[in-house]
């Protein structure tokens, strides 16, 4: 019994790759065929239903992702608030009257809030009537959001999708060059007393003195400059909603500035022991990257242990060698 679960391990894992990219082909046809029906842009689309999709993972309020899409429409905001039918299907122009925002996708004259193309087709229809620039697009996003975090990851995601053209944008790396000496071990949730009592938010990686620090995602710069407890830091948010935090950092690379977009294991800056203290200060602990993770669900934004993604892409990254 052990020898055949071993055997049938490598197919499992090649089909449920296999899985993913299949639905990452049939999500991004989604997109582009709503977009040549409603002239938003196709990355636009991708990027609404990414950040969506990503608040679904990280809230129990909301219901689970039951198909491709995750952009989520309440019954309340799909059907009309005064709208006495507000499950199953719904005629469209019932809906209309009741000021609902449900649209029928998929060419059945019927509006579901369960299904792709209907819930796809009325997002892309509600931006449509804004505009198909990009400040415009933004002003649609605010007035249906009313938070401006939310417009700023949104657009962060648009800039990557448009910019490497597909959806599978989920590769990560280990954040130092594995070839280089380092060490680590689980250090978040750890006391800290420099500024008052706090917890450690991350996992420190000891290295020497301009060791490499590498993106570790997809994403956008979002922070760089001087923090009293980081040092020099920079932040990167990847499609996910997640914070990439890389504190203590020695100098930046040459040319990095916020808003550029980065990919994994591209040079972002050098091991350091800056911190504690006003900008400039260094050499109050021994040189580490502080690596922290935030994760951002549409209404707030929390720290949470990075270690077990740190083991799982150093593995993954020795693997692959």
């Amino acid at each position: 019994m052990i020898l055949l679960l071993l055997s049938l391990s490598p197919i499992s894992t090649y089909s449920m790759e296999e899985d993913a990219s299949k639905e990452n082909e049939l999500r991004l046809a989604l997109y582009k065929e709503m977009a040549a029906v409603t002239q938003v842009p196709w990355y636009t689309l991708a990027a609404v239903d990414q950040y969506e999709a990503s608040v679904r993972r990280s809230r129990k309020d909301l219901p689970k992702q039951e198909g491709l899409i995750g952009i989520y429409f309440s019954p309340e905001d799909w059907y009309g608030a005064l709208n006495p039918k507000k499950e199953g299907k719904g005629y469209p122009l019932s809906i209309q009257f009741f000021e609902g925002m449900g649209k029928d996708g998929n060419g059945d004259g019927k509006a579901d809030y369960r299904n792709d193309k209907d819930v796809l087709y009325t997002f892309a229809d509600y931006l449509s009537s804004y505009g198909a620039s990009w400040e415009n697009i933004k002003i649609g996003l605010w007035n249906y959001y009313k938070r401006d975090k939310t417009v700023s990851l949104i657009v962060g995601h648009m800039k990557l999708f448009q910019k490497y053209g597909n959806v599978n944008l989920q590769d990560h790396a280990f954040p130092v060059p594995l070839h280089s000496t380092y060490s680590y071990r689980s250090t978040w949730g750890d006391a800290r007393g420099w500024g008052g009592r706090r917890i450690h938010e991350g996992t420190d990686i000891f290295a020497g003195y301009g060791v490499p620090v590498r993106s570790t995602c997809y994403g956008i710069v979002e922070m760089k400059g001087w923090n009293r407890f980081g040092g020099w830091r920079i932040g990167i948010r990847d499609i996910n909603n997640t914070y990439h935090y890389f504190g203590h950092l020695n100098g930046f690379a040459d040319d990095l500035q916020v808003g550029q977009l980065v990919e994994p294991g591209q040079l972002i800056g050098s091991v350091g022991s800056s911190g504690y203290g006003p900008p400039g200060t260094s050499g109050k602990f021994p040189p580490h990257l502080h690596y922290g993770m935030y994760k951002d669900n549409g209404r707030t934004e929390w720290s949470f242990d990075p270690y077990p993604h740190l083991r799982a892409w150093e593995r993954a990254e020795r693997k692959a060698k």
